[in-house]
């Protein structure tokens, strides 16, 4: 065997040694890190709550919603309310996005994000640090940290000089509720609006019955009870018919939840209209 042949067979087995060596069994592939949300509202811009009222129904951003496993219950609000907890401010980052009642959101607009309050709410809110004061038309949720209680626009921050602390103890005053849309608030038409705002229909199921008459009985007996009015709802379950009593009247699920808690009714629950 020549040197050469000799040479060309060792680099072979060299190859395949080499070869075998870097063959790997199975795939990969790079996963890359999720993208850290910075503001919750983004992910409620793709839920139901940009949709607009039909039938006469509450725009879903009026609707009890989830975020982060949390549940958050819009409910009634009065003029003259006030709450008090520690207020941030969302600025450059999220001008131009959908904020959660569909509206652009626009920093330097006196505008605010809260939990619970309804849309279009104004409040006065109070800088407790240093008594400068702004009014702001809700139209966001959040902020969805436990601490605070409202976020406010860059402008609104900075007019009660917020900006450059982050955040501060602050006390919100219901004023009113907008009537429309408006960038600007209307302060006349404020003042002839409602004076209170009750946004979700809670009920209480009472009984259950396969047979109308027991249901009709049981409206009967509780058509008035406790300053509450009962209704049959006729419906249907696993293909058969079911008559369900409710009492209604609540105007937030803590006031029908403090009615189960009296137990004047065995297996009661929280419904919604």
């Amino acid at each position: 065997m020549g040197l050469g042949l000799k040479i060309k067979i060792i680099l072979g087995i060299f190859v395949l040694i080499i070869s075998g060596c870097t063959t790997h069994k199975g795939s990969y592939s790079y996963q890359p890190t999720k993208s850290s949300k910075k503001y919750p509202s983004n992910k409620l811009d793709a839920s139901p709550s940009n949709l607009t009222k039909k039938n006469g129904e509450p725009v879903a951003s009026m609707r009890p919603y989830m975020v982060l496993g949390k549940e958050y219950y819009p409910t009634v609000v009065r003029v003259g309310d006030s709450f008090t907890g520690r207020a941030s401010w969302y600025g450059a980052d999220f001008h131009g996005k959908s904020t959660s009642n569909g509206e652009g959101y626009d920093m330097y607009a006196m505008t605010a994000a809260h939990k619970t309050l309804p849309m279009n709410t104004v409040v006065r809110v109070t800088n407790l640090q240093n008594n400068q004061q702004a009014v702001v038309r809700i139209n966001d949720r959040g902020p969805f940290v436990e601490s605070r209680i409202i976020d406010l626009s860059y402008a609104s921050a900075q007019s009660i000089g917020l900006v450059g602390k982050g955040s501060a103890s602050v006390k919100l005053e219901v004023l009113g509720f907008e009537p429309s849309d408006s960038r600007s608030i209307d302060y006349t038409a404020m003042a002839k609006g409602p004076r209170q705002e009750i946004l979700t229909s809670f009920a209480v199921q009472i009984g259950a019955f396969a047979n109308i008459s027991g249901a009709m009985e049981t409206q009967k007996k509780y058509a008035s009870f406790h300053g509450y009015s009962s209704i049959i709802k006729d419906t249907q379950y696993n293909g058969d018919q079911l008559y369900r009593v409710w009492m209604r009247g609540f105007r937030s699920e803590a006031e029908a939840r403090d009615f189960i808690h009296k137990g004047y009714f065995d297996g009661q629950f929280i419904t919604r209209e």
